[in-house]
């Protein structure tokens, strides 16, 4: 199967070069010439327009960083749904909105083609090992032919349902995972008051009911006092804004994501768009003249986990 792969950013860059480790056949496009010209000396190829790697290739993948960019790169004159054809399969690996991957899925079934939708969840220091999870939204028959596809890029592969199934589940997990960031923020600020040691209170956290997948990973930058978790703070905005939007849709009273989403974008407008998420906890260090520090935590995140080949759940 033939590969193109649009967007090689901080996510999409790491789910590509699993494939190009892999040696599969890929194309790739992105606006930053420097990365592009990196993968091609690994291996790829890459081509002028989206259209143009539509009609070379049989898989079309974007991951990109709003649902606008996507529209862009799908319906230009020179976009990807220009260059489709029967039976090639477009597969929206961003973080998007559901109805917005449903109306683009029209146009692409329009031309004969199949759309899949799907985003990607463990953080990038999995997507980089191949070890992230991937939910996957569409046709049955279609999510199974490109499985081998799938089990190269990451490890727990899900099918979730319909097209668009798999972007609403994306940006609850987004939420939840904001939501505890912002706790840990309060947290580890309550523990540093108190004259706790943040090592110890990391490891208390960890071992404790209060645990998860996100202080395991982002505590460590922030007590490292780097913050980058590869993830940033428009990002976090923009996905917990799809997700208010979809609770707004079905009427649902919704407490807590007004106030985590005014938490973000106050934390967009003070430390900056591109500022890694986990930089919303220096809110409460700037307020509280402090510094969330400890020795021994590192600057980056890295999967340790042996990488392998992925499975259907």
């Amino acid at each position: 199967m033939k590969i193109g792969f649009i967007g090689l950013g901080n996510v999409g860059g790491k789910l590509a070069n699993s494939l190009l480790r892999k040696k599969l056949d890929l194309t790739v496009i992105d606006l930053n010439s420097t990365i592009t010209k990196n993968f091609v000396s690994k291996g790829a190829s890459t081509i002028d327009t989206p259209k143009e790697l539509a009609k070379k290739v049989d898989l079309i993948i974007t991951c990109l960083p709003s649902p606008s960019v996507c529209s862009e790169v799908m319906e230009s004159k020179h976009g990807v749904i220009n260059g489709l054809s029967k039976d090639k399969i477009w597969l929206e690996m961003s973080t998007t909105d559901e109805s917005e991957v449903r109306r683009l899925g029209e146009l692409v079934k329009n031309k004969g083609a199949i759309p899949l939708d799907g985003p990607v969840s463990g953080g990038c220091h999995r997507a980089a090992t191949g070890n992230i999870s991937i939910f996957v939204g569409g046709e049955y028959e279609f999510f199974k032919k490109i499985l081998p596809v799938l089990t190269v890029m990451g490890k727990k592969i899900l099918h979730t349902g319909k097209l668009g199934s798999a972007s609403v589940l994306k940006v609850i997990t987004n939420y939840l995972a904001s939501v505890n960031l912002v706790s840990i923020g309060e947290a580890l600020t309550v523990a540093k008051k108190s004259g706790m040691d943040l090592k110890t209170t990391y490891e208390a956290i960890k071992i404790s009911s209060g645990n998860s997948f996100v202080h395991e990973t982002e505590s460590q930058v922030i007590l490292n006092g780097s913050y980058n978790i590869s993830f940033t703070m428009d990002l976090v905005v923009k996905d917990i804004g799809i997700f208010n939007a979809l609770s707004k849709k079905h009427h649902i009273p919704l407490e807590v994501c007004p106030i985590i989403f005014n938490i973000f974008k106050e934390g967009q407008k003070k430390y900056g768009s591109r500022a890694w998420s986990s930089m919303i906890v220096k809110r409460l260090e700037d307020a509280c003249n402090i510094n969330l520090r400890a020795e021994g935590f590192p600057s980056e995140l890295t999967d340790n986990d042996p990488e392998e080949k992925g499975y259907l759940i």
